[in-house]
């Protein structure tokens, strides 16, 4: 039998983000138990909002100081810009860890400024951040985050990975470069398909009545190749989505639901 992802849904978005950060504490230990860091990749939109939750925080289980946090796509724009993943992720939940938490703070991995110019180099110095973290390129074909964030577009795109692009064949790279996104701005880099499919966890959080349609597409008909269906497909039971009622409504197949 196909391994399926796994849906958790609640009433509302505060319900989700409490349970988000439960799961999230959970593939911490699970993480920590295996190796010294919790190496996490998150993407923009609204899931920085709701990683936000004071459960995850201010919760003293939070172990600030072993986690990793790097970028699943990023914009190719200043950090301070209105734009950019890293400026967001700042905004509502990094300046929200307590100067005093009693385990200290992230450490968190930037896109390089200066290398703004070119979407190529960038994608390039982004990978080689991946490379000093997850060992020589040589020796680890694929980078294994323990934990990938994510969202879903109303088109059902995820990190900087959209509907019918090219990048969704790159098998090589582990951060490409796109300049033609169909949703400004246009110049990004990401994390390509086989890096999140590798993760130990992906999780996706997509709430709302407006990704009721794209979600039952995604989970009922894989074979339209929808960036988010590749990611369930390939990952299988390692992927959990995170949604309101109102976004899984009428989703009858393709995954399993549980509770935590």
């Amino acid at each position: 039998m196909t391994k399926v992802p796994t849906v958790y849904s609640y009433a509302n978005s505060a319900e989700l983000s409490t349970s988000l950060s439960t799961y999230i504490l959970q593939a911490q230990s699970a993480s920590l138990a295996r190796h010294s860091r919790f190496r996490v990749a998150v993407s923009g939109g609204s899931l920085p909002s709701i990683l936000a939750s004071p459960s995850l925080t201010l919760n003293p289980a939070t172990q600030w100081s072993k986690w990793d946090i790097f970028f699943a796509d990023e914009r190719a724009v200043p950090l301070d810009h209105p734009d950019s993943n890293y400026g967001l992720l700042k905004t509502v939940l990094l300046d929200h860890i307590p100067l005093d938490h009693i385990h200290g703070h992230p450490t968190v991995y930037p896109i390089d400024e200066s290398l703004l110019h070119d979407t190529q180099e960038l994608a390039d110095a982004y990978e080689q951040t991946l490379v000093r973290s997850f060992a020589a390129k040589d020796a680890v074909k694929t980078p294994i985050f323990d934990l990938i964030l994510l969202g879903c577009g109303p088109d059902g795109h995820t990190c900087s990975l959209f509907p019918g692009h090219e990048l969704l064949r790159e098998d090589i790279a582990w951060v490409s470069p796109i300049e033609d996104s169909p949703k400004p701005p246009p110049r990004r880099i990401t994390l390509t398909l086989p890096v999140v499919a590798h993760a130990v966890k992906v999780v996706f959080v997509a709430v709302g009545a407006g990704k009721k349609e794209v979600l039952k597409t995604i989970f009922e008909r894989p074979e339209e190749g929808l960036p988010c269906s590749l990611v369930n497909l390939a990952g299988g039971d390692k992927v959990a989505w995170f949604t309101d009622n109102a976004a899984i409504e009428g989703v009858s197949s393709g995954m399993r639901k549980a509770s935590l």
